[in-house]
């Protein structure tokens, strides 16, 4: 044995391996032991090895509820009796008409109504106007006198014999002037159809309560295809329908026809 070497130091260092290697593996043995007992009670809560078990829940018994039905009953006084109380009704009454229809006239003094320079050529006659005009049944207007054919030239100077229409006024039972009458003219003139309008006091060249219409632009001849016939603002008749002839004639190329209240 040399100087200065220590005694038995390979018996030593042996010994303290063998320690450290019991060691470890003890140490591993408790790891995996530990690592068991976790598993255990993660998997079971309620295990005997469990030193902190879960307490149990109180066991929740859910019961429903009993309802009892009760009627609301209100108490009457023994003698209570239904009541009803009538209420007296509106009754409507529908008054009795008041209402009556007039014509609209515009004051004027009667006078006879103008000839408009009408000339009876030599060896013919012309239908006079009579006052008066006759009762068509039960119309309130009818024509006064007889539709009296002239010249356009008389009330339309400018037309020569370029023209064909018919015109003239209404009057009431005084001979005034009634403004705002319908008059409509229908028929064939010829071949074509017409069915025209017209209003009283829209032609002041017949006085105040004139009319016109315009049938053409040249006199045709036609017998009793054409008509007038006054109308009231729903368009029922006040007048029969009056027919006229017209004439292939430049001296007769206007109709003169004017209509009278007779009732």
């Amino acid at each position: 044995m040399g100087y200065g070497e220590p005694k038995n130091s390979g018996s030593n260092f042996a010994i303290s391996g063998l320690i450290w290697n019991v060691l470890t593996v003890l140490i591993v043995l408790a790891c995996v032991v530990m690592v068991g007992v976790f598993w255990l009670i993660f998997s079971n809560p309620k295990a005997s090895i469990n030193p902190f078990p879960p307490k149990d829940l109180p066991q929740i018994v859910i019961v429903p509820p009993t309802t009892t039905a009760t009627a609301l009953v209100s108490t009457l006084p023994p003698t209570w009796t239904v009541t009803f109380t009538s209420v007296p009704s509106n009754t409507f009454t529908p008054l009795p008409p008041t209402a009556t229809a007039t014509l609209y006239t515009l004051a004027h003094t009667p006078t006879t109504p103008p000839t408009l320079g009408v000339t009876t050529p030599a060896g013919s006659t012309t239908p006079a106007a009579s006052a008066t005009a006759t009762v068509a049944g039960n119309m309130p207007f009818n024509i006064l006198g007889d539709p009296t054919p002239i010249a356009s030239t008389i009330v339309h100077p400018e037309t020569a014999c370029n023209w064909l229409g018919v015109g003239g006024q209404v009057l009431d039972l005084k001979g005034a002037p009634v403004i705002g009458i319908t008059i409509q003219l229908g028929g064939y003139l010829g071949s074509t159809p017409l069915s025209l309008l017209s209003l009283s006091g829209t032609a002041s060249q017949y006085d105040k309560g004139g009319y016109e219409f315009t049938l053409g632009s040249k006199p045709v001849a036609s017998k009793q295809t054409l008509w007038l016939q006054m109308l009231d603002q729903a368009g029922l008749p006040l007048s029969n329908k009056i027919p006229f002839d017209t004439y292939d004639d430049c001296a007769k190329n206007l109709i003169l026809i004017n209509f009278k209240q007779v009732r």
